[in-house]
């Protein structure tokens, strides 16, 4: 409603308003009844020292050796492959499993996972887990019930004191959004302080490209040397912080021997559940999996490399002063003189960074972006923020492509899965910088989201990275996206479009109404 406007005083047109009002008072009195408590005192606590035995150290320790100083990278776009890495990584720990993670499915993978996280405890293995409590509040008595194995250890990032219910969550946010609406994003799996795995994936079927419909087009990369330690000491930044809390201490009659005993009934089911199926089949087939089970996984080393993240109390940092990875990836953008290519999922540039992306083309640099089309996208509101700039952008020379969907079920299959969404968030940098990491570039990850990434020299590094650009821009896949006297043109060789393609009325209504209302600084 404008400034201004009287509402009309008719009963049946007041109904909707005094609902709203009756409903947004109770969900505040709701609310009141689940206050979080001051957080437990706690002694700090750092990552066991880097195993020397195992499977993991056998393979790491004599390549630092070949390569004193330098750190190894590898991309892994595959899904099967992440997954696999993971699990792998897991089953041969001897000291040590930390995972930071946004999400964590209680589906087939993600089951499997928290699986081989109980049976590395149960091996001796410290575990630790800082999970996100927006998605990990709906899986409470699974965490919790973990925590109980007194080699495992559970935080939730910034949570919720009431640990179930959507009224009372919805209460809660009625009254905390302030506080609920800064999330911790950040994803690292760190094995024997050896290795580590960082980037888009979130812990779940459609990250790993077992989901039956929609799986993410994602990307990790696999790290070992130096760089493990810096992203180590991050996890502990992470764990120590006041953000988090203990979930024993919001749940403590969740986490019990029974309830521990239960979720082992649960997490060995999903071994069944896998078994025969066609996941399954996948993962034997995969050659990345195949060479990673010989020993064949290859790493790209590197002396020049930067592993960031944001402060984990980012929320009470001045806002200028919130984003270390933007603080580190602007001068890389500035620095760039022949090309730039940005595959962000949910691309919300703004002003700064439309003049950022244009101020490089404008100097000659070749600037390219590859995002989700409406059609593609899970959230159409991110969209609408984006088509504000989509004109803009265009005009001032960058090139653009929109990931296509898939209308048909997806299948498993070693090219991936048919029915896609872009999920990774990377950078090239002419020819030797790649970046990677969870950040998109939006407000959301900008201002209000904790993010982190790692920018590395590494011209192999860019030559991959930029093949896996070429192959998901491609026209069998994406879009590009033009301007035609003056006017917004689709294409992918065979057709032409002059609307989103293949969206839908209320996809389109919804990227309108983000497009014209005050939420950008929410996308």
């Amino acid at each position: 409603m404008r400034t201004g406007e009287r509402v009309p005083s008719a009963w049946p047109q007041s109904v909707p308003g005094l609902r709203a009002a009756l409903l947004l008072g109770w969900l505040a009195l709701l609310c009141g009844c689940a206050q979080l408590p001051p957080r437990a005192e706690l002694l700090p606590q750092h990552s066991l020292a880097p195993a020397t035995e195992g499977a993991i150290a056998e393979r790491v320790v004599p390549a630092l050796a070949a390569h004193p100083g330098l750190s190894g990278f590898r991309l892994v776009s595959d899904g099967t492959e992440a997954y696999a890495l993971r699990t792998f990584s897991a089953q041969a720990a001897t000291r040590s499993l930390d995972i930071q993670t946004y999400i964590w499915h209680a589906d087939l993978t993600g089951k499997l996972l928290a699986r081989q996280a109980l049976m590395a405890a149960d091996r001796g293995v410290h575990v630790r887990i800082l999970a996100d409590d927006l998605d990990a509040r709906a899986k409470n008595a699974g965490l919790a019930a973990l925590d109980a194995h007194p080699l495992i250890e559970v935080r939730l990032y910034n949570p919720m004191a009431s640990r179930s219910g959507k009224l009372a969550a919805a209460g809660e946010f009625s009254a905390g959004f302030k506080r609920l609406n800064h999330r911790m994003h950040n994803k690292s799996w760190i094995a024997d302080g050896r290795i580590a795995l960082v980037g888009g994936r979130n812990l779940g079927n459609e990250y790993f490209g077992a989901s039956d419909g929609k799986n993410f087009v994602d990307l990790d990369v696999l790290m070992a040397g130096p760089v493990v330690g810096e992203v180590a000491a991050n996890f502990d930044r992470f764990w120590n912080s006041p953000s988090n809390y203990p979930i024993s201490q919001l749940s403590p009659e969740a986490g019990s021997e029974a309830a521990l005993a239960k979720l082992r009934t649960v997490l060995e089911a999903s071994q069944a559940e896998l078994a025969g199926s066609g996941y399954e089949t996948i993962l034997h087939e995969d050659p990345h999996v195949q060479a990673l089970l010989e020993g064949g996984t290859r790493l790209h080393w590197s002396a020049h490399w930067r592993f960031v993240s944001d402060d984990p109390l980012k929320a009470q940092l001045p806002l200028e002063q919130r984003s270390d990875v933007v603080r580190t990836l602007l001068p890389a953008i500035g620095d760039a003189r022949q090309r730039l290519l940005v595959i962000s999922p949910y691309f919300v540039p703004g002003e700064r960074g439309t003049a950022e992306l244009t101020g490089a083309a404008a100097r000659g640099v070749d600037v390219r972006v590859l995002t989700n089309s409406l059609a593609a996208n899970d959230v159409a509101a991110v969209h609408g923020g984006y088509s504000r700039y989509r004109d803009d952008l265009l005009e001032g020379g960058v090139k653009l492509w929109e990931l296509k969907p898939s209308g048909e079920p997806a299948k498993f299959s070693l090219a991936g899965s048919s029915g896609s969404s872009l999920h990774t968030k990377a950078m090239i940098i002419d020819g030797d910088a790649v970046f990677v990491g969870s950040y998109n570039l939006d407000p959301r990850s900008t201002s209000l989201n904790c993010e982190q990434g790692v920018l590395v020299e590494n011209p192999v590094l860019a030559a991959e990275l930029s093949t896996l650009f070429e192959r998901q821009s491609g026209p069998q896949r994406a879009w590009a996206v033009t301007l035609d006297g003056g006017e917004l043109r689709w294409n992918d060789g065979t057709k032409s479009w002059t609307h989103e393609p293949e969206s839908t009325a209320s996809q389109r209504t919804l990227a309108w109404l983000t497009r014209i209302l005050p939420v950008e600084s929410q996308l």
